[in-house]
């Protein structure tokens, strides 16, 4: 009975993975005819081992995760290393700072998606060089382009602030571009994604004031739900979990526990930082979260 379920499961995924690959590629060649490229972040949270490699196996290379513990956990597991050798992963929950030293430490990690504080810049720069990475790490900077006080990310004031610290100060990382969840009570029904919108305007933004063409700089942005949508606004990097993988399991106690540790040490005062001033307005961005909020936050 275990064998012919795990068969039915095989088989969803695959099927699953086709119709996502084939809806992409149907928003591409509607918007550019084939030219605009997009990736597919296949994202397993609270998904077993077994699914990430009958997605690998069916040519999935890129695979998102919320929580630290859970990554290190799948990064690690001797499946994963024997079979998925050419994994990529990407990092796609709110990344605390004193858990860069463990995200450093991930292998085959490609991608930290949720970069929205100088301070977490540049300590993950610092635990990257004490790690010793030949190459840099791909980050996006996450923008709270719906400036919702329980979202995590940079205001759109700042957005250029930070893409210039990290590439003028943050040799071990590579910007690459940037990243936004938007409002959960927006509906495709109501039009365009406003959020979306104010993205795409971050972005002419950075490329103005930091020189850049706008190409170099990627745009993520677009879940199970909308990816679509956000492929048509010209989203590079979509985020597709439940749509491949079934409905989420409910969390590991490992992961409740991480977000409730995460409460507390936020809550903890900050050791003072010499080069920047941390402000009120700053903190709130970073800390105080409540958990529903987070866990709705991290929903894919």
């Amino acid at each position: 009975m275990i064998n012919i379920r795990r068969m039915a499961s095989t088989s969803n995924i695959q099927t699953a993975l086709k119709a996502v690959n084939a809806n992409i590629q149907s928003q591409i060649s509607k918007k550019t005819g084939g030219a605009q490229k997009v990736r597919l972040v296949a994202v397993t949270k609270t998904k077993p081992v077994e699914d990430i490699i009958t997605a690998y196996e069916c040519g999935q290379r890129h695979f998102g995760e919320n929580y630290i513990i859970e990554l290190e956990e799948k990064t690690r597991h001797p499946r994963i290393q024997d079979i998925c050798r050419e994994i990529k992963w990407h990092f796609i929950g709110h990344l605390q700072t004193n858990k860069a030293k463990n995200l450093a430490s991930i292998p085959n990690l490609y991608m930290c998606e949720t970069v929205h504080s100088e301070k977490l810049a540049k300590k993950l720069n610092k635990e990257l060089e004490k790690a010793g990475k030949t190459e840099k790490l791909k980050v996006l900077v996450q923008v709270n382009t719906s400036r919702e006080e329980n979202k995590n990310g940079v205001s759109t004031s700042k957005v250029t602030d930070l893409v210039n610290l990290i590439r003028t100060k943050c040799p071990e990382l590579e910007f690459i571009g940037l990243m936004t969840i938007g409002s959960f009570d927006h509906s495709l029904a109501d039009g365009v994604n406003p959020d979306f919108v104010k993205l795409l305007k971050c972005r002419d933004d950075v490329c103005r004031r930091c020189n850049l063409q706008v190409e170099d700089v990627e745009l993520s942005m677009g879940m199970s739900h909308d990816y679509e949508h956000a492929i048509e606004l010209g989203s590079t990097n979509v985020r597709v979990g439940s749509t491949i993988f079934g409905a989420r399991d409910p969390p590991k106690q490992s992961q409740n526990q991480e977000v409730v540790q995460e409460k507390v040490e936020e809550s903890q005062p900050q050791e003072p930082n010499d080069s920047q001033h941390i402000t009120k307005a700053t903190d709130r961005e970073d800390v105080l979260e409540n958990e529903t909020a987070r866990l709705r936050e991290l929903a894919i």
